[in-house]
């Protein structure tokens, strides 16, 4: 107990600090000298003040940058991949501090956000593995040219993330462009500056002058400012399919550009009536995320579609694994879920429950504020509900938040059909122990990312990405590291 205070108290300590934009790896205060009010989902009061950058900082983070790329890219591939492996054992050492200014900052929990940091850093290792994929290709025609092409970065490239996996977001995000040759503004969200700045910090001791900004400010100015900057023609975006669709306007309207997204989904989990159902509850509450982020990511599966000969066993299955998850402070090295990140998913995520109470749709577990959590804190109970309406906005919606609608099917083209009924395709998990019916399903299922009697799981080096209102481009793999360069054919005449 005493330690849980003691954490409580070290979380508010480390957020509460002089907080300074990262220029280059230099810490500035912003040029407008304006300041915002971070807000904490955990003490729902405001914990710090964090600097206001604007267009301004975005000018200074460029030309810093464009400074910084010509000596970063007369270093070979797989030495800028050493400079990653060093950033990744220097995050590695501070995990603990990064781990509870994402508590604080957000509301996940201490002990998986632990985790986050590791899977960032693996990531950063994996990109300097990855170095090798940016060398060129040569063509011979035997008679009069010789042809050759070569991969050359974009130079000023930005990294906009969302609130849901603040630190992580952060340090992965990073790796492919740098080992591309590229320097990188990164903006977090504003509900979840705290950890990116501190990477940024961090990254300073360890990468060339110039190569990584962190910039933060409040409301749509800064990315805005960002997106149309005519020097940053490399945007890779993740967040809400809106802004996504916005980003892809304003940068239309300076410059073609080049334009990843990585959006929403409301992902379906499959589970035939063949499966080990114990097994099978674990995977479907698994893949809601409930644990560590509260179900705030984009990947989770909301939408759980049971063979009917099995829905009420599989539902009591899940209800009692549900029923195990440790809710509490984030800070407490126990907890396993936190709060909502914000005031205002934590409202969006209330008004879906009641919404779908008011359908018709009945709830399983759930839909209410947890017992025991203390007195102050954005938490909501993990929701599910059965008997959903299949016209309800909760069936094609996504919430991004600790919510799951349940249905039921028997014919193999409905559960098809319905699992490709939404405007996204992000990912899918299917349950089965017939071989033939999953490979036949995952080829059915329009998504980008599938599970086989697994979810959530992430595994470096397998493309990331959606279909459809999804996003466009691939992360976590080659495919990431190769789009950010740029490839140039080079022709040469033999026969002068």
């Amino acid at each position: 107990m005493v330690t849980d205070v003691m954490n409580e108290a070290r979380g508010v300590e480390l957020a509460n600090r002089d907080w300074r934009l990262i220029v280059g790896g230099k810490r500035v205060a912003p040029r407008s000298g304006k300041t915002f009010k971070n807000y904490s989902p955990v003490i729902e009061d405001n914990v710090c003040e964090l600097p206001d950058g604007g267009a301004d900082d975005v000018a200074a983070a460029v030309e810093v940058g464009k400074r910084a790329i010509d000596k970063w890219n007369q270093q070979a591939p797989r030495v800028r991949g050493r400079y990653l492996r060093e950033l990744a054992s220097v995050l590695r050492a501070h995990k603990e501090e990064l781990a509870a200014l994402d508590a604080i900052d957000v509301g996940n929990a201490y002990t998986p956000m632990l985790g986050d940091v590791e899977v960032g850093a693996d990531s950063l290792e994996f990109m300097a593995d990855s170095a090798g994929v940016l060398s060129g290709e040569v063509y011979n025609d035997m008679t009069t040219h010789l042809h050759y092409t070569i991969r050359e970065p974009f130079g000023v490239v930005a990294r906009i993330v969302a609130f849901n996996h603040p630190l992580m977001f952060a340090i992965q995000k990073l790796g492919a462009p740098l080992v591309a040759g590229n320097a990188v503004i990164l903006k977090p969200s504003d509900f979840s500056s705290l950890s990116a700045l501190r990477i940024g910090e961090l990254a300073s001791e360890v990468m060339p002058e110039g190569l990584v900004s962190v910039l933060v400010g409040k409301g749509a100015d800064l990315p805005r400012s960002i997106v149309r900057h005519p020097e940053i023609r490399r945007i890779g975006f993740i967040g809400s399919e809106p802004t996504g669709r916005a980003i892809q306007r304003e940068a239309a309207d300076v410059a073609v550009k080049d334009v990843s997204l990585e959006l929403g989904g409301k992902n379906a989990i499959i589970v035939c009536n063949d499966v080990d159902v114990k097994a099978a509850a674990r995977g479907v509450v698994k893949g809601m995320n409930f644990i560590g982020w509260q179900s705030q990511s984009c990947s989770s599966t909301s939408r759980l579609i049971v063979h009917k000969d099995i829905a009420r066993e599989l539902m009591a299955e899940v209800v009692k694994v549900i029923e195990e998850i440790r809710i509490g402070h984030p800070l407490h090295a126990q907890t396993q879920m936190g709060t909502m990140a914000n005031l205002a998913q934590f409202e969006k995520t209330q008004r879906y429950i009641e919404k779908t109470r008011e359908a018709g749709a009945e709830v399983a577990t759930g839909g209410g504020r947890p017992a025991g959590v203390p007195t102050k804190g954005l938490y909501i109970e993990p929701t599910v509900f059965v008997n959903v309406p299949r016209t309800s906005a909760i069936a094609f919606e996504e919430v991004f938040g600790p919510v799951l609608s349940t249905f039921e099917w028997s014919d193999e083209s409905d559960v098809i059909s319905l699992a490709n009924s939404v405007q996204y395709g992000l990912t899918g998990s299917i349950w089965t122990r017939d071989v033939v019916r999953a490979h036949r399903f995952a080829q059915q299922l329009h998504a980008g990312y599938i599970w086989i009697n697994d979810a959530s799981s992430h595994f470096n080096g397998l493309p990331f990405g959606g279909y459809k209102s999804s996003g466009i481009g691939k992360e976590e793999s080659k495919e990431e590291v190769l789009s950010y360069s740029q490839m140039k054919s080079v022709h040469l005449a033999l026969n002068i």
